[in-house]
Protein backbone atom coordinates (compact mmCIF):
# COMPACT_ATOMS: atom_id res chain seq x y z
CA UNK A 1 0.00 0.00 0.00
CA UNK A 2 2.85 2.36 0.65
CA UNK A 3 3.79 2.55 -3.17
CA UNK A 4 0.14 3.47 -3.84
CA UNK A 5 0.30 6.20 -1.32
CA UNK A 6 3.90 7.94 -1.99
CA UNK A 7 2.51 7.51 -6.39
CA UNK A 8 -0.69 9.81 -5.32
CA UNK A 9 1.15 12.14 -3.01
CA UNK A 10 3.94 12.64 -5.56
CA UNK A 11 1.65 13.27 -8.17
CA UNK A 12 -1.10 15.82 -6.49
CA UNK A 13 2.15 18.19 -5.35
CA UNK A 14 3.21 18.71 -8.32
CA UNK A 15 -0.48 19.32 -9.75
CA UNK A 16 -0.86 21.74 -6.89
CA UNK A 17 1.45 23.78 -7.47
CA UNK A 18 0.92 23.98 -10.98
CA UNK A 19 -2.14 25.11 -9.75
CA UNK A 20 -1.36 28.17 -7.64
CA UNK A 21 -0.01 29.65 -10.73
CA UNK A 22 -3.32 29.32 -12.96
CA UNK A 23 -4.48 32.41 -14.25
CA UNK A 24 -6.94 30.94 -16.04
CA UNK A 25 -9.06 27.93 -14.22
CA UNK A 26 -9.10 26.47 -17.84
CA UNK A 27 -5.74 25.22 -17.16
CA UNK A 28 -7.29 23.09 -14.37
CA UNK A 29 -8.48 20.96 -16.75
CA UNK A 30 -5.14 20.30 -18.42
CA UNK A 31 -3.13 18.86 -14.96
CA UNK A 32 -6.30 16.73 -13.95
CA UNK A 33 -4.87 14.00 -16.37
CA UNK A 34 -1.50 13.71 -14.23
CA UNK A 35 -3.26 13.35 -10.88
CA UNK A 36 -3.45 10.17 -9.32
CA UNK A 37 -6.00 11.40 -7.44
CA UNK A 38 -8.15 14.22 -8.59
CA UNK A 39 -10.09 14.39 -4.83
CA UNK A 40 -6.88 16.36 -3.49
CA UNK A 41 -6.55 18.56 -6.55
CA UNK A 42 -9.88 20.02 -6.79
CA UNK A 43 -9.81 20.17 -3.30
CA UNK A 44 -7.07 23.28 -3.79
CA UNK A 45 -9.69 24.59 -6.90
CA UNK A 46 -10.17 27.79 -4.48
CA UNK A 47 -6.66 28.75 -5.36
CA UNK A 48 -7.13 29.46 -9.17
CA UNK A 49 -10.81 29.60 -8.20
CA UNK A 50 -11.21 33.24 -5.72
CA UNK A 51 -14.06 33.52 -2.98
CA UNK A 52 -15.78 29.86 -4.27
CA UNK A 53 -15.22 26.63 -2.61
CA UNK A 54 -15.06 23.46 -3.93
CA UNK A 55 -18.59 22.67 -2.16
CA UNK A 56 -20.34 25.55 -3.32
CA UNK A 57 -19.41 25.09 -6.59
CA UNK A 58 -20.15 21.88 -7.15
CA UNK A 59 -23.75 22.80 -5.68
CA UNK A 60 -24.45 25.31 -7.69
CA UNK A 61 -23.18 23.14 -10.90
CA UNK A 62 -25.54 20.62 -9.93
CA UNK A 63 -28.69 22.72 -9.37
CA UNK A 64 -28.24 24.29 -12.88
CA UNK A 65 -27.43 20.62 -14.27
CA UNK A 66 -30.91 19.74 -12.58
CA UNK A 67 -32.72 22.57 -13.98
CA UNK A 68 -31.76 22.13 -17.39
CA UNK A 69 -31.89 18.15 -17.21
CA UNK A 70 -35.61 18.42 -16.45
CA UNK A 71 -36.56 19.25 -19.72
CA UNK A 72 -36.09 15.23 -20.53
CA UNK A 73 -38.47 14.58 -18.46
CA UNK A 74 -40.83 16.36 -20.67
CA UNK A 75 -39.69 15.51 -23.71
CA UNK A 76 -39.49 11.38 -22.48
CA UNK A 77 -43.17 11.88 -21.16
CA UNK A 78 -44.19 13.17 -24.89
CA UNK A 79 -41.99 10.56 -26.63
CA UNK A 80 -44.12 7.64 -24.54
CA UNK A 81 -47.72 9.48 -25.18
CA UNK A 82 -46.51 9.20 -29.67
CA UNK A 83 -45.61 5.56 -28.84
CA UNK A 84 -48.91 4.68 -26.72
CA UNK A 85 -51.85 7.24 -27.82
CA UNK A 86 -52.77 3.77 -29.90
CA UNK A 87 -54.08 2.14 -27.12
CA UNK A 88 -56.37 5.27 -26.38
CA UNK A 89 -57.41 5.31 -29.49
CA UNK A 90 -58.47 1.83 -29.49
CA UNK A 91 -61.26 2.89 -27.14
CA UNK A 92 -62.97 5.56 -29.42
CA UNK A 93 -62.89 3.66 -32.94
CA UNK A 94 -59.53 3.16 -34.11
CA UNK A 95 -59.92 -0.47 -35.23
CA UNK A 96 -63.33 -0.50 -36.26
CA UNK A 97 -62.45 2.63 -38.52
CA UNK A 98 -59.19 1.07 -40.11
CA UNK A 99 -60.94 -2.12 -40.39
CA UNK A 100 -58.52 -4.09 -38.43
CA UNK A 101 -58.54 -7.78 -38.07
CA UNK A 102 -57.06 -10.26 -36.40
CA UNK A 103 -53.18 -9.28 -35.27
CA UNK A 104 -53.50 -6.17 -37.51
CA UNK A 105 -53.32 -4.12 -34.28
CA UNK A 106 -50.82 -5.92 -32.56
CA UNK A 107 -49.02 -5.13 -36.05
CA UNK A 108 -49.08 -1.62 -35.49
CA UNK A 109 -48.20 -1.89 -32.07
CA UNK A 110 -45.17 -4.20 -32.38
CA UNK A 111 -43.63 -1.90 -35.80
CA UNK A 112 -42.51 0.71 -33.76
CA UNK A 113 -40.59 -1.23 -32.43
CA UNK A 114 -38.39 -2.64 -35.42
CA UNK A 115 -37.41 1.09 -36.14
CA UNK A 116 -35.95 1.40 -32.96
CA UNK A 117 -34.17 -2.17 -33.31
CA UNK A 118 -32.83 -0.85 -36.81
CA UNK A 119 -31.75 2.76 -35.62
CA UNK A 120 -30.47 2.69 -31.73
CA UNK A 121 -27.32 1.61 -32.28
CA UNK A 122 -26.73 4.20 -35.29
CA UNK A 123 -28.31 6.74 -33.35
CA UNK A 124 -25.80 6.52 -30.19
CA UNK A 125 -23.07 6.23 -32.47
CA UNK A 126 -23.60 9.58 -34.09
CA UNK A 127 -24.04 11.44 -31.18
CA UNK A 128 -21.02 10.27 -30.03
CA UNK A 129 -19.32 11.40 -32.54
CA UNK A 130 -21.06 14.69 -32.73
CA UNK A 131 -20.75 15.46 -29.16
CA UNK A 132 -24.18 17.81 -30.03
CA UNK A 133 -27.00 15.78 -27.61
CA UNK A 134 -29.09 19.83 -27.85
CA UNK A 135 -29.25 19.52 -31.27
CA UNK A 136 -29.63 15.76 -31.93
CA UNK A 137 -32.20 14.62 -29.18
CA UNK A 138 -34.82 17.98 -30.17
CA UNK A 139 -34.15 17.23 -34.02
CA UNK A 140 -35.33 13.60 -33.82
CA UNK A 141 -38.13 14.68 -31.76
CA UNK A 142 -38.99 17.49 -34.22
CA UNK A 143 -39.69 14.99 -36.66
CA UNK A 144 -41.41 12.02 -34.61
CA UNK A 145 -44.02 14.94 -33.59
CA UNK A 146 -44.92 14.98 -37.38
CA UNK A 147 -44.69 11.33 -38.28
CA UNK A 148 -47.09 10.62 -35.35
CA UNK A 149 -49.48 13.45 -36.57
CA UNK A 150 -49.84 11.47 -39.85
CA UNK A 151 -52.03 8.89 -39.66
CA UNK A 152 -54.90 7.27 -42.15
CA UNK A 153 -55.23 4.01 -43.51
CA UNK A 154 -53.87 0.92 -42.04
CA UNK A 155 -50.91 0.94 -44.48
CA UNK A 156 -50.11 4.57 -43.55
CA UNK A 157 -50.35 4.39 -39.80
CA UNK A 158 -47.75 1.01 -40.43
CA UNK A 159 -45.23 2.95 -42.50
CA UNK A 160 -46.09 5.88 -39.84
CA UNK A 161 -45.47 3.89 -36.76
CA UNK A 162 -42.33 2.32 -38.52
CA UNK A 163 -40.75 5.77 -39.37
CA UNK A 164 -41.79 6.96 -35.80
CA UNK A 165 -39.73 4.21 -33.96
CA UNK A 166 -36.91 4.98 -36.69
CA UNK A 167 -36.59 8.80 -35.70
CA UNK A 168 -37.71 8.09 -31.83
CA UNK A 169 -34.84 5.29 -31.52
CA UNK A 170 -32.00 7.78 -30.53
CA UNK A 171 -33.53 9.45 -28.07
CA UNK A 172 -33.38 7.44 -24.57
CA UNK A 173 -30.27 6.03 -25.24
CA UNK A 174 -29.13 9.41 -26.35
CA UNK A 175 -30.86 10.79 -23.14
CA UNK A 176 -29.10 8.42 -21.47
CA UNK A 177 -25.79 8.78 -22.57
CA UNK A 178 -26.05 12.52 -22.11
CA UNK A 179 -27.02 12.31 -18.42
CA UNK A 180 -24.14 9.33 -17.50
CA UNK A 181 -22.15 12.02 -18.95
CA UNK A 182 -22.38 14.87 -16.62
CA UNK A 183 -23.56 13.09 -13.36
CA UNK A 184 -21.32 10.51 -10.78
CA UNK A 185 -22.13 6.63 -10.49
CA UNK A 186 -23.94 7.02 -6.84
CA UNK A 187 -25.78 10.04 -8.36
CA UNK A 188 -27.71 8.21 -11.70
CA UNK A 189 -30.37 5.85 -10.40
CA UNK A 190 -32.23 9.29 -9.05
CA UNK A 191 -31.41 11.35 -12.30
CA UNK A 192 -32.45 8.17 -14.63
CA UNK A 193 -35.57 8.04 -12.16
CA UNK A 194 -36.37 11.56 -12.94
CA UNK A 195 -36.48 11.14 -16.80
CA UNK A 196 -38.21 7.75 -16.40
CA UNK A 197 -40.75 9.43 -14.37
CA UNK A 198 -42.10 11.36 -17.77
CA UNK A 199 -42.39 8.22 -19.44
CA UNK A 200 -44.34 6.91 -16.17
CA UNK A 201 -46.69 9.53 -15.45
CA UNK A 202 -47.52 9.96 -19.57
CA UNK A 203 -49.44 6.50 -18.97
CA UNK A 204 -51.23 7.90 -16.56
CA UNK A 205 -51.56 11.56 -17.24
CA UNK A 206 -51.47 10.51 -21.20
CA UNK A 207 -54.90 8.81 -20.59
CA UNK A 208 -56.57 11.75 -19.12
CA UNK A 209 -55.81 14.03 -21.49
CA UNK A 210 -56.62 11.40 -24.11
CA UNK A 211 -59.94 11.08 -22.26
CA UNK A 212 -60.55 14.53 -22.57
CA UNK A 213 -59.67 14.85 -26.52
CA UNK A 214 -61.87 11.46 -27.05
CA UNK A 215 -64.85 12.86 -25.33
CA UNK A 216 -64.59 16.69 -26.98
CA UNK A 217 -63.16 16.60 -30.15
CA UNK A 218 -65.30 13.95 -31.95
CA UNK A 219 -66.80 15.50 -35.61
CA UNK A 220 -65.09 18.81 -35.27
CA UNK A 221 -64.10 19.48 -39.05
CA UNK A 222 -65.43 16.14 -40.07
CA UNK A 223 -62.28 13.95 -38.22
CA UNK A 224 -63.08 11.16 -35.53
CA UNK A 225 -61.62 11.98 -32.13
CA UNK A 226 -58.65 9.71 -32.79
CA UNK A 227 -57.54 11.47 -35.44
CA UNK A 228 -57.35 14.88 -33.35
CA UNK A 229 -55.05 13.02 -30.41
CA UNK A 230 -52.75 12.18 -32.58
CA UNK A 231 -52.92 15.61 -34.42
CA UNK A 232 -52.89 17.39 -30.78
CA UNK A 233 -50.02 15.31 -29.75
CA UNK A 234 -48.00 15.00 -32.21
CA UNK A 235 -48.01 19.43 -32.56
CA UNK A 236 -47.23 19.48 -28.88
CA UNK A 237 -44.11 17.15 -29.19
CA UNK A 238 -42.94 19.81 -32.07
CA UNK A 239 -43.01 22.76 -29.92
CA UNK A 240 -41.81 21.17 -27.05
CA UNK A 241 -39.08 20.18 -29.10
CA UNK A 242 -37.81 23.67 -30.68
CA UNK A 243 -37.71 25.04 -26.77
CA UNK A 244 -35.50 22.31 -26.32
CA UNK A 245 -32.73 22.84 -28.06
CA UNK A 246 -32.12 26.22 -26.53
CA UNK A 247 -31.86 24.18 -23.12
CA UNK A 248 -30.12 21.13 -23.21
CA UNK A 249 -27.01 20.66 -22.20
CA UNK A 250 -24.72 18.85 -24.75
CA UNK A 251 -21.26 17.39 -22.40
CA UNK A 252 -18.79 19.13 -19.97
CA UNK A 253 -15.45 19.50 -22.47
CA UNK A 254 -17.77 21.08 -25.20
CA UNK A 255 -20.91 22.60 -23.56
CA UNK A 256 -21.15 26.92 -24.07
CA UNK A 257 -22.91 28.10 -20.92
CA UNK A 258 -20.78 26.53 -18.52
CA UNK A 259 -17.87 29.23 -16.65
CA UNK A 260 -14.52 28.21 -16.80
CA UNK A 261 -14.36 26.41 -13.33
CA UNK A 262 -17.86 24.90 -14.03
CA UNK A 263 -16.16 22.81 -16.63
CA UNK A 264 -12.93 22.08 -14.69
CA UNK A 265 -15.10 20.68 -12.16
CA UNK A 266 -17.89 18.99 -13.75
CA UNK A 267 -14.60 17.07 -15.88
CA UNK A 268 -13.16 16.60 -12.37
CA UNK A 269 -16.01 15.13 -10.86
CA UNK A 270 -16.01 12.15 -13.42
CA UNK A 271 -12.63 11.25 -13.17
CA UNK A 272 -12.73 11.20 -9.46
CA UNK A 273 -15.32 8.44 -9.81
CA UNK A 274 -13.77 6.26 -12.17
CA UNK A 275 -14.44 7.43 -15.74
CA UNK A 276 -10.83 7.66 -15.89
CA UNK A 277 -8.85 11.13 -16.45
CA UNK A 278 -9.21 14.04 -18.38
CA UNK A 279 -6.89 12.58 -21.01
CA UNK A 280 -8.31 9.54 -21.25
CA UNK A 281 -12.09 10.58 -22.08
CA UNK A 282 -11.15 10.20 -26.08
CA UNK A 283 -8.58 7.71 -26.42
CA UNK A 284 -11.27 5.27 -28.20
CA UNK A 285 -12.99 5.96 -31.09
CA UNK A 286 -16.45 5.76 -31.74
CA UNK A 287 -16.20 2.09 -34.02
CA UNK A 288 -13.57 0.89 -31.03
CA UNK A 289 -16.10 1.68 -28.69
CA UNK A 290 -18.89 -0.79 -30.50
CA UNK A 291 -16.11 -3.66 -30.88
CA UNK A 292 -15.63 -3.30 -26.81
CA UNK A 293 -19.61 -3.52 -25.93
CA UNK A 294 -20.23 -6.21 -28.77
CA UNK A 295 -17.04 -8.49 -27.42
CA UNK A 296 -18.10 -8.04 -23.45
CA UNK A 297 -20.53 -10.52 -22.45
CA UNK A 298 -21.68 -8.25 -19.57
CA UNK A 299 -24.03 -6.59 -22.35
CA UNK A 300 -25.29 -9.35 -23.75
CA UNK A 301 -26.49 -10.59 -20.74
CA UNK A 302 -27.94 -7.26 -20.04
CA UNK A 303 -30.24 -7.15 -23.47
CA UNK A 304 -31.52 -11.10 -22.68
CA UNK A 305 -32.69 -10.35 -19.53
CA UNK A 306 -34.05 -6.43 -20.68
CA UNK A 307 -35.45 -8.65 -23.33
CA UNK A 308 -37.60 -10.33 -21.02
CA UNK A 309 -38.52 -7.58 -18.82
CA UNK A 310 -40.41 -5.44 -21.57
CA UNK A 311 -41.99 -9.13 -22.67
CA UNK A 312 -43.16 -8.68 -18.53
CA UNK A 313 -44.18 -4.91 -19.33
CA UNK A 314 -46.28 -5.87 -22.66
CA UNK A 315 -49.15 -4.89 -20.00
CA UNK A 316 -48.47 -1.30 -20.43
CA UNK A 317 -48.85 -1.58 -24.27
CA UNK A 318 -52.31 -2.83 -23.01
CA UNK A 319 -53.39 -1.00 -20.35
CA UNK A 320 -56.49 1.08 -20.98
CA UNK A 321 -57.87 -2.74 -22.60
CA UNK A 322 -57.02 -4.47 -19.55
CA UNK A 323 -58.78 -1.78 -17.85
CA UNK A 324 -62.18 -2.22 -19.86
CA UNK A 325 -62.57 -5.26 -18.34
CA UNK A 326 -63.72 -3.62 -15.43
CA UNK A 327 -66.73 -2.74 -16.98
CA UNK A 328 -66.73 0.94 -17.36
CA UNK A 329 -67.48 2.78 -20.15
CA UNK A 330 -64.27 4.72 -22.37
CA UNK A 331 -63.95 8.21 -20.82
CA UNK A 332 -64.37 6.23 -17.05
CA UNK A 333 -62.04 3.43 -18.36
CA UNK A 334 -59.37 6.18 -19.57
CA UNK A 335 -59.80 8.11 -16.23
CA UNK A 336 -59.12 4.60 -14.36
CA UNK A 337 -55.98 3.93 -16.37
CA UNK A 338 -54.41 7.36 -14.52
CA UNK A 339 -53.98 6.66 -10.57
CA UNK A 340 -51.73 3.22 -10.83
CA UNK A 341 -49.12 5.03 -13.13
CA UNK A 342 -49.57 7.77 -10.85
CA UNK A 343 -49.11 6.28 -7.80
CA UNK A 344 -46.40 4.25 -9.30
CA UNK A 345 -44.43 7.18 -9.47
CA UNK A 346 -44.93 8.55 -6.68
CA UNK A 347 -43.78 5.34 -4.33
CA UNK A 348 -40.90 5.34 -7.44
CA UNK A 349 -39.62 8.71 -6.61
CA UNK A 350 -41.25 10.53 -3.36
CA UNK A 351 -39.10 8.38 -1.12
CA UNK A 352 -35.87 9.80 -2.98
CA UNK A 353 -35.92 12.40 -0.38
CA UNK A 354 -36.36 9.51 2.55
CA UNK A 355 -33.71 9.53 5.07
CA UNK A 356 -35.10 6.15 5.98
CA UNK A 357 -32.12 3.66 3.80
CA UNK A 358 -32.52 0.42 6.15
CA UNK A 359 -32.87 -2.52 3.58
CA UNK A 360 -35.92 -3.05 5.81
CA UNK A 361 -37.38 0.35 4.76
CA UNK A 362 -36.77 -0.66 1.39
CA UNK A 363 -38.20 -4.25 1.04
CA UNK A 364 -41.22 -3.01 3.03
CA UNK A 365 -42.06 -0.30 0.71
CA UNK A 366 -40.63 -2.50 -1.84
CA UNK A 367 -39.35 0.99 -4.10
CA UNK A 368 -36.06 3.35 -2.92
CA UNK A 369 -34.40 4.83 -5.32
CA UNK A 370 -32.80 6.81 -3.15
CA UNK A 371 -31.69 4.05 -0.97
CA UNK A 372 -30.43 2.40 -4.58
CA UNK A 373 -28.41 5.83 -4.94
CA UNK A 374 -27.01 6.48 -1.24
CA UNK A 375 -26.49 2.58 -0.31
CA UNK A 376 -24.74 2.19 -4.35
CA UNK A 377 -27.12 -0.76 -4.38
CA UNK A 378 -29.10 -1.69 -7.07
CA UNK A 379 -29.97 -5.43 -7.40
CA UNK A 380 -32.56 -5.50 -4.45
CA UNK A 381 -34.38 -2.44 -5.35
CA UNK A 382 -35.22 -4.52 -8.47
CA UNK A 383 -35.91 -7.50 -6.65
CA UNK A 384 -38.55 -6.05 -4.81
CA UNK A 385 -40.01 -4.29 -7.60
CA UNK A 386 -40.68 -7.57 -9.98
CA UNK A 387 -41.74 -9.14 -6.52
CA UNK A 388 -44.78 -6.52 -6.40
CA UNK A 389 -45.53 -6.94 -9.91
CA UNK A 390 -45.34 -10.96 -10.08
CA UNK A 391 -47.78 -10.59 -7.45
CA UNK A 392 -50.33 -8.53 -9.46
CA UNK A 393 -49.91 -11.10 -11.99
CA UNK A 394 -51.12 -13.91 -9.16
CA UNK A 395 -54.29 -12.11 -8.42
CA UNK A 396 -55.22 -11.50 -12.29
CA UNK A 397 -55.11 -15.06 -13.22
CA UNK A 398 -56.81 -15.94 -10.11
CA UNK A 399 -60.16 -13.29 -10.23
CA UNK A 400 -61.89 -10.81 -12.36
CA UNK A 401 -63.36 -9.64 -9.25
CA UNK A 402 -63.39 -6.14 -9.99
CA UNK A 403 -61.91 -4.86 -6.67
CA UNK A 404 -58.87 -7.02 -6.42
CA UNK A 405 -58.26 -6.83 -10.17
CA UNK A 406 -57.90 -3.07 -10.52
CA UNK A 407 -55.48 -3.44 -7.18
CA UNK A 408 -53.81 -5.76 -9.32
CA UNK A 409 -53.36 -3.19 -11.96
CA UNK A 410 -51.18 -0.89 -9.03
CA UNK A 411 -48.99 -4.13 -8.14
CA UNK A 412 -48.34 -4.17 -11.87
CA UNK A 413 -47.12 -0.81 -12.79
CA UNK A 414 -44.70 -1.18 -9.45
CA UNK A 415 -42.73 -2.80 -12.09
CA UNK A 416 -41.78 0.63 -13.77
CA UNK A 417 -39.79 1.38 -11.10
CA UNK A 418 -37.58 -1.91 -11.23
CA UNK A 419 -36.82 -0.52 -15.06
CA UNK A 420 -35.59 2.96 -13.86
CA UNK A 421 -32.84 1.09 -11.50
CA UNK A 422 -31.69 -1.31 -14.52
CA UNK A 423 -31.05 1.85 -16.84
CA UNK A 424 -29.21 3.66 -14.24
CA UNK A 425 -27.35 0.03 -13.51
CA UNK A 426 -26.49 -0.09 -16.44
CA UNK A 427 -24.97 3.28 -17.06
CA UNK A 428 -23.19 2.68 -13.72
CA UNK A 429 -21.72 -0.31 -15.24
CA UNK A 430 -20.43 0.97 -18.46
CA UNK A 431 -19.04 4.07 -16.94
CA UNK A 432 -15.79 3.88 -17.51
CA UNK A 433 -15.59 4.63 -21.63
CA UNK A 434 -17.73 6.95 -23.08
CA UNK A 435 -17.29 4.82 -26.93
CA UNK A 436 -18.29 1.86 -24.95
CA UNK A 437 -21.18 3.32 -22.88
CA UNK A 438 -22.77 4.74 -25.72
CA UNK A 439 -22.88 1.41 -27.86
CA UNK A 440 -23.99 -0.51 -24.67
CA UNK A 441 -26.92 1.52 -24.16
CA UNK A 442 -27.84 1.67 -27.70
CA UNK A 443 -26.98 -2.34 -28.42
CA UNK A 444 -29.01 -3.52 -24.86
CA UNK A 445 -31.62 -0.50 -25.52
CA UNK A 446 -32.61 -1.06 -29.20
CA UNK A 447 -32.05 -5.39 -29.18
CA UNK A 448 -34.36 -5.92 -25.89
CA UNK A 449 -36.97 -3.85 -27.96
CA UNK A 450 -37.53 -7.53 -29.41
CA UNK A 451 -39.01 -7.81 -25.74
CA UNK A 452 -41.54 -5.08 -26.61
CA UNK A 453 -42.27 -6.97 -29.83
CA UNK A 454 -43.02 -10.15 -28.88
CA UNK A 455 -45.23 -9.04 -26.27
CA UNK A 456 -47.72 -6.85 -28.58
CA UNK A 457 -48.69 -10.44 -29.87
CA UNK A 458 -49.59 -12.32 -26.17
CA UNK A 459 -52.75 -9.86 -25.63
CA UNK A 460 -55.36 -11.50 -28.68
CA UNK A 461 -58.76 -11.17 -28.07
CA UNK A 462 -59.91 -14.91 -28.14
CA UNK A 463 -57.69 -14.82 -24.54
CA UNK A 464 -59.75 -12.02 -22.85
CA UNK A 465 -61.21 -11.06 -20.84
CA UNK A 466 -59.16 -12.42 -18.10
CA UNK A 467 -56.00 -12.63 -20.02
CA UNK A 468 -54.76 -15.46 -17.37
CA UNK A 469 -52.74 -16.83 -20.32
CA UNK A 470 -50.95 -13.24 -21.01
CA UNK A 471 -50.16 -12.89 -17.75
CA UNK A 472 -48.69 -16.34 -17.37
CA UNK A 473 -46.55 -15.09 -19.96
CA UNK A 474 -45.59 -11.88 -18.08
CA UNK A 475 -45.09 -14.22 -15.02
CA UNK A 476 -42.74 -16.74 -16.61
CA UNK A 477 -40.84 -13.45 -18.09
CA UNK A 478 -40.56 -12.00 -15.29
CA UNK A 479 -39.13 -14.60 -13.15
CA UNK A 480 -36.56 -14.89 -15.90
CA UNK A 481 -35.18 -11.67 -15.92
CA UNK A 482 -35.12 -11.66 -12.18
CA UNK A 483 -32.82 -14.70 -11.83
CA UNK A 484 -30.79 -13.13 -14.40
CA UNK A 485 -29.68 -10.40 -12.58
CA UNK A 486 -28.99 -11.85 -10.45
CA UNK A 487 -26.41 -13.51 -11.94
CA UNK A 488 -25.12 -10.21 -12.25
CA UNK A 489 -25.42 -9.18 -9.53
CA UNK A 490 -22.63 -12.06 -8.18
CA UNK A 491 -20.91 -11.51 -11.22
CA UNK A 492 -19.92 -8.03 -10.67
CA UNK A 493 -19.52 -8.97 -6.46
CA UNK A 494 -16.86 -10.99 -7.54
CA UNK A 495 -15.20 -8.70 -9.78
CA UNK A 496 -15.24 -6.33 -7.22
CA UNK A 497 -13.66 -8.81 -4.45
CA UNK A 498 -10.73 -9.40 -6.96
CA UNK A 499 -10.44 -5.83 -7.22
CA UNK A 500 -9.75 -5.03 -3.75
CA UNK A 501 -7.49 -7.81 -3.43
CA UNK A 502 -5.41 -6.09 -6.24
CA UNK A 503 -5.31 -3.32 -4.19
CA UNK A 504 -4.02 -4.71 -1.24
CA UNK A 505 -1.20 -6.85 -3.22
CA UNK A 506 -0.43 -4.24 -5.34
CA UNK A 507 3.49 -3.16 -4.60
CA UNK A 508 3.33 -0.55 -7.63
CA UNK A 509 0.81 1.29 -8.61
CA UNK A 510 1.25 1.15 -12.35
CA UNK A 511 0.12 -2.58 -11.96
CA UNK A 512 -3.43 -1.86 -10.97
CA UNK A 513 -5.51 -1.39 -14.48
CA UNK A 514 -8.62 0.00 -12.92
CA UNK A 515 -8.81 3.04 -11.25
CA UNK A 516 -8.09 3.00 -7.62
CA UNK A 517 -10.97 2.43 -5.60
CA UNK A 518 -13.50 1.82 -8.67
CA UNK A 519 -16.54 -0.90 -7.38
CA UNK A 520 -18.76 -1.85 -9.86
CA UNK A 521 -22.27 -0.90 -8.10
CA UNK A 522 -24.32 -3.87 -7.13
Amino acid sequence: MSALSDAKAADTTDVIKDLSYAADPTDVINELSYAADTTDVINELSYAVPYRSRDDLERRLLRKLDLRMSTIVLLYALNTVDKSNASSARLAGFEKDLHLQGQQYATILSILYVGFILMQVPGNMFLHWLERPAILLPSTMVIWGVVSALTGSYTGILVARFFLGFVEAPFYPGALFLISGWYKRDELAVRTTLVSCGSVLSFGFGTLFASGILQGMQGKLGQAAWRWLFYIEGGATVLVAICAVFILPDFPHNTRWLTPEERALAISRLAEDGYGTAGEFEKRTTVQGLWDAVTDWKVWLFTVALTMQYVSLSFALYFPTLAATLGYDTTGTLLLSAPPWVFATIVSFALSTSVNHSIKGCISLMIMIRYSDKNRKRYICIFSSNALAALGFIISMCTMNTAARYFSLFLMAQIAAGIMVIWGWISNTFAREPAKRAAALAMISALSQIGNIIGSFIWPHNWGPTYRYSFSVCFAALGVSTAMFGVMHLHLKHLNKQFEKNEQDAKDIKNIQNPIGFRYLV
